[in-house]
């Protein structure tokens, strides 16, 4: 089954952009620099079972998005439309996200916490699978890399603004507004429905403006059918796409490395520099910024010499700088690594996004975004499970962040045979 072209003017582009702008808040805000923080802080027993108890959330999210992923996307294809799928995981986000404000800073809102957690991160990640599936339908091919770029890098402004309205106007606020009470840590649980607002608003251009692809048509039951049969002959026929299944091994790894270092970066600036949360808060603000830059620039970088070779180029950055991250003593030193670290940060991503939609077949594209969402997901378990393992036994913050620098490196050699057709 071909999918339908469909006509995209600059209004539907910059609408399907800015919902990059509305979901980065989630993992910017919560899972990275201010709720982690937070939960291992204020909320868990001992900031080791905090960050214990995080990594095996966010594991058990990385399983059900990786088991639910392929499959919803290759029932997307065969029904047409991506919009349905979109609005339904970005409202789970949002509500789960929400009611993270009922987390107190006690040990008996733990479950609570862990729950929403995982339910926003399913979310907002099987809503990424419909939503990067449309890039490739809005633009032509010469255009990929630009768009999934300004993409990422809208994606990091969203982010700092959100940590900007965060930090000003909810954390360091004195007094916190709307009678906010310090004592029951509000101006910081405040941040979760601030986020989960962010997103539902912001999101809401792209339902509106930016064109879908017309429904096929296909009874709900058949197309689950045909979409479940379409992955199986998939996966049987995988030697037909090995380029495309040797890139995604390689994501494995890479993309399991930056998510691992997302969950816990702001663990890591806890945990070894004495870095509270307006100080973590402002770290994330200017790596935003260099994130934003990088993700912009490398835009007409993968455009011009092509997505691989913009991702070999990002992982070579982040794992230099990452390994300078591991070594240094003081705050100074962690903002002069940690800063330059963002300029690559996007760029793996935004290049990633854009070398699959280049790799897969027009009529398998929601199918191939679903194996491109597993492939960042099918071991999230492990890294931070790894990290935590090895964190717990070695007593040290700086050997379980070792190991996202051994999935960088395993990731960039797998990636480098990937043979990419110039056409």
């Amino acid at each position: 089954m071909k999918m339908a072209t469909v006509r995209t003017g600059r209004g539907g582009l910059v609408s399907w952009c800015l919902y990059d702008w509305a979901n980065s808040a989630f993992p910017t805000v919560i899972t990275t620099f201010v709720f982690a923080a937070y939960f291992t802080q204020a909320v868990a027993p001992s900031p080791e079972t905090g960050t214990a108890l995080w990594g095996e959330a966010m594991a058990l999210a990385g399983l059900i998005i990786a088991l639910a992923s392929p499959a919803l996307g290759a029932i997307a294809d065969q029904g047409g439309r991506r919009k349905p799928w979109l609005a339904a995981f970005t409202a789970l986000c949002v509500v789960a996200t929400a009611s993270l404000w009922w987390v107190s800073p006690q040990p008996g809102a733990v479950p609570l916490a862990l729950l929403a957690l995982v339910l926003g991160t399913v979310g907002v990640e099987l809503a990424s699978v419909f939503y990067n599936a449309m890039l490739p339908d809005l633009v032509t091919k010469g255009r990929y890399g630009r768009l999934s770029g300004w993409g990422w890098g809208i994606g990091y402004a969203g982010g700092l603004a959100c940590l900007v309205v965060a930090l000003f106007g909810l954390v360091q606020a004195d007094p916190p507004p709307f009678g906010l009470r310090k004592a029951d840590a509000e101006h910081v649980r405040a941040t979760a429905p601030l986020v989960a607002l962010w997103f539902a608003v912001f999101a809401l251009p792209l339902f509106l403006f930016t064109p879908d692809t017309p429904c096929t048509g296909m009874p709900a039951g058949q197309a689950v059918r045909r979409g479940l049969a379409s992955l199986m002959a998939t996966v049987r026929n995988v030697r037909r796409h090995r380029q495309i299944a040797r890139f995604l091994v390689a994501r494995i790894f890479y993309i399991d490395g930056l998510n691992t270092l997302f969950a816990f970066g702001g663990i890591y600036a806890a945990g070894t520099f004495g870095m509270d949360i307006a100080e973590i808060i402002r770290f994330g603000i200017a790596m935003n910024v260099t994130a934003g830059l990088g993700a912009f620039a490398f835009g007409w970088f993968d455009d011009r010499v092509g997505p691989k070779a913009t991702i070999v180029v990002s992982l070579l950055g982040l794992i230099l700088l990452g390994g300078g991250l591991l070594v240094v003593e003081t705050k100074a030193w962690f903002w002069t690594l940690g800063l330059p670290l963002g300029l690559f940060v996007g760029p793996a991503q935004s290049a990633s996004r854009s070398l699959m939609a280049h790799l897969a077949p027009e009529e398998l594209r929601t199918e191939m975004f679903g194996l491109f969402a597993l492939s960042g997901k099918i071991t999230a378990f492990a890294g931070p499970a790894i990290l935590g393992w090895v964190t717990v036994v070695s007593g040290s913050q700086r050997w379980g962040m070792a190991t996202i620098l051994v999935s960088l490196v395993i990731g960039l050699a797998i990636l480098l045979p990937v043979s990419v057709d110039k056409r």
